[in-house]
């Protein structure tokens, strides 16, 4: 007769952002955690019974209640936290497995300024195209998988409402994106003419990208995306056109009024951090009088 081996359960990839606020300057601590619980769990596999039971969201819900009532320190001590909770708090969890992935975040400098805009770290993958023709050719640079985030200075209000719209406005929003932007050169290969450094070109186009989403006051993404597009065209001559794709990466304000938790405050609050489904914007910026000759796509994905 078969018998029951090894078993557990528990929540997986539960995505949790703490922001901290001191004064001005902002601190993000931003994990993944996966719990697995095991103990007296024979009779919920044999017979159905949840007796000894403690539901998987239940474990959802407390990384979030414990992400704001005890902040996030190390995950390290984020695990032991968690894990201790679970098996001394309930009689029927021996064991209890947490696994935490933590994304580092780096600040983007803006000096004389809050220190609210971050970029993940490991930054981007660098990307180039080149096209020849026999008589010109057409060089696209471009970047993928940049993620910066504001904790503050975005808001989202305003738009159209129908008998489908739930979104609730807002006046203060964690602002995230993965940008992937393609920008194509003026120059063509003309004889007599040089062409650009491409790598000081490069990096002081992504440095424009990252200072402008830094220093805007967003009211939309689609705002964001145009002063990030003409920073770079306002600054770097050699550059006639950029197209950006611009995911919204939402993150979440988690609603912990159940456990008596008020999650906002002058000290911080906690997000969770959803990967799907997302807005996606996407435009072209152009030098006035330039042609757009990026494709609707241009690489950019």
């Amino acid at each position: 007769m078969p018998t029951l081996g090894q078993n557990q359960y528990g929540k997986a990839e539960t995505r949790v952002v703490r922001v901290t606020r001191d004064g001005p300057t902002h601190h993000i601590r931003d994990l993944n955690v996966s719990i697995a619980l095991s103990g007296e769990m024979t009779e919920v596999h044999l017979t159905g019974s949840n007796a000894a039971v403690l539901p998987t969201d239940t474990t959802k819900n407390t990384v979030y209640a414990f992400a704001r009532e005890h902040g996030i320190d190390a995950p390290e001590e984020f695990g032991i936290r968690l894990a201790r909770h679970f098996v001394t708090s309930q009689p029927t969890i021996a064991r209890a497995r947490v696994r935490i992935e933590e994304y580092a975040w780096e600040r983007i400098p803006t000096p004389g300024e809050a220190e609210h805009s971050f970029v993940r770290a490991g930054r981007e993958t660098r990307t180039a195209q080149v096209t020849f023709d026999g008589a010109a050719v057409q060089v696209l640079t471009g970047l993928t998988g940049l993620t910066v985030l504001n904790s503050t200075d975005s808001e989202f209000r305003g738009y159209i409402r129908d008998r489908y719209t739930t979104l609730p406005e807002t006046r203060d929003r964690v602002l995230a994106t993965d940008v992937n932007a393609v920008w194509r050169h003026a120059w063509t290969g003309e004889p007599g003419r040089p062409a650009p450094d491409w790598d000081a070109s490069y990096a002081a186009a992504a440095r424009h990208l990252l200072d402008a989403f830094a220093r805007t006051y967003s009211y939309s993404l689609q705002q964001t995306l145009f002063q990030m597009g003409s920073r770079v065209l306002d600054h770097r001559p050699e550059i006639d056109e950029i197209r950006l794709a611009l995911p919204n990466k939402h993150h979440f304000l988690v609603d912990l009024e159940p456990f008596g938790m008020k999650n906002e405050g002058p000290d911080g609050a906690v997000y969770l951090a959803a990967d799907r489904p997302y807005g996606l914007i996407e435009a072209t910026v152009l030098r006035e009088g330039a042609e757009a000759r990026i494709p609707a796509e241009g690489g950019v994905r």
